[in-house]
């Protein structure tokens, strides 16, 4: 009988968090960090003129994440790029439980490998509070998408909330999700 859990939720419970234990000294099991929560994020400056632009991102925002995204609207009116205040601008979606495990796994195991000249992504992205922010500057390397369909570049920014205290806690545990960080570079003495 195969299990409904997704695959990543599985590893973490089986491995990471046995491992983050080791690694840090955790005394409580709740002091282990986990993941919260992902959100996506498009902003779609050109919508200002041409309303279909938005709708073909919010269709693709729907089919990367798996649910329906919310409309962000201008805060404020700004005269020199024609945007009025409450103007729809982008589209946004936060994944929470099965989803957000569903698709940390597709990140790493398929879209981050797609993506054009890919050598790893930032160590330094953290915000301080164990939160990571990744941008993505093509949507194609979903494979969900239809590239007859989705013909326009589009990027979007995707950030993984974590329980982690600190910066480093969040990068050993999204390491160990299998997220590919850049190697670290080794001080050389060149005199």
């Amino acid at each position: 009988m195969m299990s409904d859990k997704p695959r990543m939720q599985v590893r973490y419970e089986d491995v990471i968090r046995q491992a983050m234990t080791e690694k840090f000294g955790y005394k409580n099991s709740h002091q282990i960090p986990r993941l919260e929560k992902v959100s996506l994020n498009m902003g779609v400056g050109q919508a200002i003129g041409d309303k279909k632009i938005l709708d073909l991102a919010f269709e693709a925002m729907t089919e990367i994440a798996g649910q329906r995204p919310v409309m962000t609207v201008a805060r404020q009116s700004i005269a020199n790029f024609r945007l009025r205040e409450g103007m729809p601008i982008g589209c946004m979606v936060t994944i929470r439980r099965q989803r957000m495990y569903e698709f940390m796994d597709r990140l790493v195991s398929i879209v981050l490998p797609r993506v054009r000249d890919f050598r790893g992504i930032n160590r330094k992205a953290f915000d301080g509070r164990g939160n990571y922010t990744l941008g993505l500057t093509e949507l194609l390397v979903f494979p969900e998408l239809n590239p007859d369909k989705f013909t326009r570049p589009q990027g979007m920014n995707i950030t993984v909330v974590t329980s982690a205290k600190t910066n480093d806690e969040a990068r050993e545990l999204l390491a160990l999700f299998g997220m590919p960080f850049k190697a670290e570079k080794k001080a050389t003495d060149a005199a």
